[in-house]
């Protein structure tokens, strides 16, 4: 159950602060529905993880241990430096849609997920952990972990949400998984 706790608890640090955080935030100003949204978030996650996680996997086949290893120590780091970095939403990135809070946020983390930080953490998390399900389940539930609460509660929650110190939290989470990859070698 390794896979699925560091998934959940890294995804979930990772997540605060995040552009997809400040989505399900903005979905939840606009629509005023939660559940709906809730289940998109879901429904999206599972999807794009379960992709990036299948190509975390398949990157193990191609690679040596030991290069394997070295890009998941560079990846963790990269993603520890990434975490630092405030997201923000560009004006005009969430419209409105005609087919409601589910379908639209379903299309818009899916898309908003592609290349984002939590979505290169979960590639890097399936390249170093099995099972593949206990890895996306685990991101996916970390992502919940960050954005349910948000939706739920809305501006007032997010306003309160201590942003610096998640990043910096985050941030030496990735730094401490790169260093115990360095040292250690890859489970398994």
């Amino acid at each position: 159950m390794d896979a699925f706790y560091v998934s959940t608890l890294a995804v979930a640090i990772a997540e605060i602060g995040d552009k997809t955080q400040l989505l399900a935030l903005m979905l939840a100003a606009r629509y005023r529905k939660p559940w709906p949204i809730i289940a998109g978030i879901l429904v999206a996650t599972l999807a794009n993880h379960g992709l990036a996680g299948w190509i975390g996997a398949w990157v193990t086949t191609l690679f040596s241990p030991e290069v394997l290893r070295w890009a998941v120590v560079l990846s963790f780091a990269a993603v520890a430096a990434w975490a630092l970095v405030p997201d923000k939403l560009e004006d005009g990135e969430v419209k409105a849609s005609r087919f409601g809070a589910f379908v639209a946020t379903t299309i818009a983390f899916f898309i908003v997920e592609i290349g984002d930080k939590t979505q290169v953490a979960t590639v890097v998390l399936a390249a170093q952990y099995s099972p593949l399900w206990q890895v996306v389940a685990g991101t996916t539930l970390g992502m919940a972990v960050a954005n349910v609460p948000v939706v739920l509660l809305g501006a007032k929650f997010a306003a309160k949400l201590p942003l610096k110190a998640a990043r910096w939290a985050a941030a030496a989470l990735f730094a401490a998984l790169a260093l115990w990859v360095a040292l250690r070698g890859l489970p398994g």
